[in-house]
């Protein structure tokens, strides 16, 4: 008994594409391949005694997961597509590209030269980047879960530019021959690794560059950083640009802070410029 052929109802209408839950999955995908890069990152300096060269190829790889981090967000605000789902999954990619991958790659690079201490320090960053992603994911959602349009300062070091220091030390460490892992250089690089993590849990408020306006103090700024870059490119390596802009965003941090301190004490009210919607603990009944 043969299947008889059913044929389509030429006036029946034909569904239509959904455009927007199409796009509801580019910044997605963007987000994972951050998490692809950072995956892969673990796996390249997952062995016993890694080379400087697996954890410079890891440390690239982790650029490419910022610069992923950096257009997740921008697309879907771009093609109005911001979610509740989106936020959560940022943040646990942000855990695994910015919290456990450069923690791991600090460690097998330097740290592991003082066992115990170098387990607690590496842990450490990775706690501290989890409660810092916990506590933004509170601050930026409204009561029903949907994300909430970003103020002018954020609350924390945020984990991109925490890692990217780390990140950035290991590209210029192979920049000057391995230099930087030297033995000298381990109390050091042991004291970064928990001031990055203890930023990123504090009050400090970083700058989000949200809504930077076009006037004399932005382009002021504009100008320094790229004369200062280049200043940095020429006398030293080009692997130390991004050392010292992420360096630069850490120091405006802390000078604001001081600022907004110093006003304090000396009885001034308002935070000297700092916006209203800084992201600051809603009240919430606990």
């Amino acid at each position: 008994m043969g299947f008889r052929r059913t044929r389509r109802n030429p006036n029946r209408p034909r569904p239509k594409l959904d455009l927007r839950r199409t796009l509801f999955v580019l910044p997605n995908l963007i987000t994972l391949g951050s998490v692809f890069c950072g995956f892969n990152a673990i796996r390249i300096v997952a062995k016993e005694t890694p080379t400087e060269t697996d954890v410079y190829r890891a440390a690239v790889l982790l650029i490419f997961a910022m610069l992923f981090d950096m257009m997740d967000g921008r697309v879907a605000r771009m093609t109005k597509t911001q979610s509740a789902f989106g936020l959560q999954l940022d943040s646990l990619a942000d855990i695994i590209s910015f919290g456990l991958a450069p923690a791991l790659l600090v460690y097998k690079w330097v740290l592991h030269r003082e066992p115990i201490p170098g387990i607690l320090t590496a842990f450490m960053f990775v706690s501290c980047a989890a409660i810092r992603l916990a506590r933004f994911n509170v601050l930026s959602s409204s009561p029903s879960g949907a994300p909430t349009k970003p103020g002018k300062y954020i609350l924390g070091l945020p984990s991109p530019p925490a890692a990217g220091i780390l990140i950035s030390l290991m590209v210029a460490n192979h920049g000057v021959g391995g230099a930087l892992g030297a033995e000298r250089y381990t109390v050091l690089l042991f004291c970064v690794t928990i001031a990055l993590g203890l930023l990123m849990v504090s009050n400090v408020r970083f700058r989000s560059f949200k809504e930077l306006k076009v006037n004399t103090a932005t382009l002021l700024f504009v100008l320094f950083t790229v004369g200062s870059s280049v200043f940095v490119w020429q006398r030293f390596k080009p692997q130390f640009v991004l050392v010292w802009l992420l360096s630069v965003y850490v120091f405006i941090a802390l000078v604001e802070t001081l600022r907004v301190l110093s006003r304090r004490l000396r009885g001034l009210d308002g935070m000297d410029g700092m916006d209203e919607r800084t992201s600051v603990p809603p009240p919430m009944p606990h």
